[in-house]
C-alpha cells in the first residue's frame, strides 16, 4: 500500500501547478506514454488517476488522457512523445522502460514530466538526483 500512496502522491504533486491551468481552461490533458501497451486497471494506474481525482481533476470533466501505446518499439515511442508535445498536453506520464522517458524528455523541456521505470534515472542522466531532479521531470 506505500507503494500506492507514494504514486498517488507523486501524481498530486506533479499535477499540482496545473490547477491554475486547468481553472483557465476547459480541460487538462495528460499525455500517457507507455513502452508496451495499455494497463489501465495496474495498482500504480489506480493510484495515479485518485491522485488526480483527489487534486480535483476528474476524467470527463476537466480532465482527458490521451493515451500512446509503444508495443515496444523504441521509434514509435519517440514519435508519440513529439506527437503529445505538439497536441499539446499539460502533463506527460512516461513509463514502462527508459526509452519513452528519454523521447519524453527530448521531446519537451517545458511540459511537466512524471515518469517510473526500472532503472535509476540518476545514473541514465535523466535527472541529477532524486532530492532535485531539475528541469521538467519528476521521479
Amino acid at each position: 500500500m506505500r507503494r500506492r500512496e507514494f504514486i498517488a502522491g507523486l501524481g498530486c504533486a506533479a499535477a499540482w501547478p496545473c490547477a491554475a491551468r486547468a481553472q483557465q481552461s476547459a480541460s487538462a490533458v495528460v499525455g500517457i506514454l507507455d513502452f508496451f501497451g495499455p494497463n489501465l486497471n495496474s495498482p500504480v494506474a489506480e493510484a495515479f488517476r485518485a491522485g488526480l481525482t483527489d487534486a480535483g481533476f476528474i476524467e470527463g470533466r476537466n480532465l482527458s488522457f490521451e493515451y500512446r501505446w509503444g508495443g515496444g518499439n523504441p521509434r514509435q515511442i519517440a514519435d508519440f512523445a513529439a506527437e503529445l508535445v505538439s497536441r499539446p498536453v499539460t502533463l506527460i506520464v512516461a513509463f514502462g522502460a527508459l526509452a519513452p522517458v528519454g523521447a519524453a524528455k527530448r521531446a519537451t523541456s517545458t511540459i511537466p514530466i512524471v515518469f517510473g521505470y526500472g532503472g535509476d534515472p540518476v545514473k541514465d542522466g535523466l535527472v541529477a538526483s532524486f532530492n532535485r531532479p531539475g528541469g521538467n521531470l519528476t521521479v
